[in-house]
């Protein structure tokens, strides 16, 4: 096998590190690793939401709905993606959090791969309002 390819699936990878497929955060010698992009498989139950606003973002970001209902919140406007490839780009500068209305599965991809971003372990409790 050539050490610069890799196989998987992305629900079952992406449980193995809270969705993140490719990234800065995969160990060097993985070909997920990359300080270029990141891409993220989320699936989220309805009512999950992120527990902190991603504040002074320094990345560009996609985020297409595979399936559900997912609300993104940006400053000043609340974008509502509802039929599967509806999908949102927002900039360097943006901040943003995020909703599931519906059982959702989401691709995120976001680019450059910087670290910093990660909610604390301590905040990752799920939403009360959760099934």
């Amino acid at each position: 096998m050539n050490d610069s390819v890799y196989v998987g699936n992305a629900g079952k990878d992406a449980a193995l590190d809270r969705g993140w497929l490719l990234g800065h955060f995969k160990d060097a010698g993985d070909p997920r690793h990359s300080e270029a992009v990141e891409i993220k498989w989320g699936v989220h139950p309805r009512g999950d939401e992120r527990s902190q606003w991603v504040e002074g973002e320094e990345r560009t970001a996609l985020l297409v709905l595979v399936s559900g209902r997912f609300r993104v919140e940006l400053p000043g406007r609340s974008v509502l993606l509802e039929q599967q490839g509806d999908y949102v780009v927002w900039g360097r500068g943006v901040d943003h959090s995020w909703f599931a209305e519906e059982e959702s599965i989401v691709l995120t991809v976001r680019w450059p791969s910087v670290p910093g971003y990660a909610v604390p372990e301590k905040d990752l409790a799920p939403h009360p309002m959760s099934d």
